[in-house]
């Protein structure tokens, strides 16, 4: 059990750089560049492979686990002074394959599904086309990894939907598993003691 808590805590950058997390770019993910009055050096393009992306008169910049505006800053720094006086770079995310739930178990489509800002249990779960006729409601598993933990929160989608609790934020690279017992025996110990009409149980995975 995680003391003082009541939910999943977000993870931090470190855990999501390497991976990838909502609002940072990844590879592969598809970026427009725009360079004020600059027309040709104002493009789309694709991050490589190894998170790299290539500008004429910059070169190659790094722009894995960088915001939109830490790799704008990052051409404008390249650009200043040898090329363009005082540049304005604007980075837009077009398309993000690198930052992805995975949604498991009694939904009616599982898969990989995109994470935005705004995702959650709930959202992640309808992104799946709901749960199936025999979803048990009360059994959903997020799995995330924390400070290098792997940690899991179980949590009712009947409470969440009573307004019990707060239906919980989604990251980059969760795993959602939705009645799926397996992954409730993780909480077999706890749950008696805690039944989640009150609040999710979360716990450490050792």
């Amino acid at each position: 059990m995680v003391e003082n808590s009541a939910e999943l805590p977000p993870p931090n950058r470190n855990d999501l750089t390497a991976a990838d997390r909502p609002a940072l770019i990844g590879p592969l993910d598809t970026i427009q560049v725009d360079v004020f009055n600059v027309p040709d050096l104002s493009r789309e393009m694709q991050v490589d492979a190894s998170g790299g992306v290539s500008m004429p008169l910059v070169g190659m910049i790094d722009a894995r686990g960088k915001t939109a505006g830490e790799l704008a800053r990052d051409i404008e720094t390249s650009l200043r002074g040898r090329y363009v006086r005082n540049p304005q770079v604007t980075i837009n995310i077009k398309s993000s394959v690198s930052q992805v739930v995975t949604v498991d178990g009694q939904v009616v489509e599982p898969g990989l599904y995109p994470v935005t800002n705004q995702m959650t249990l709930m959202r992640a779960i309808a992104s799946a086309r709901g749960m199936t006729e025999y979803a048990r409601a009360e059994e959903v598993v997020i799995l995330r990894t924390v400070d290098g933990r792997r940690m899991a929160g179980l949590y009712s989608i009947a409470a969440i939907r009573r307004g019990a609790y707060e239906d919980p934020a989604i990251y980059a690279n969760d795993v959602i598993v939705v009645g799926d017992s397996p992954q409730r025996r993780l909480f077999r110990d706890l749950v008696s003691s805690a039944p989640l009409f009150v609040a999710p149980l979360v716990a450490v995975l050792r």
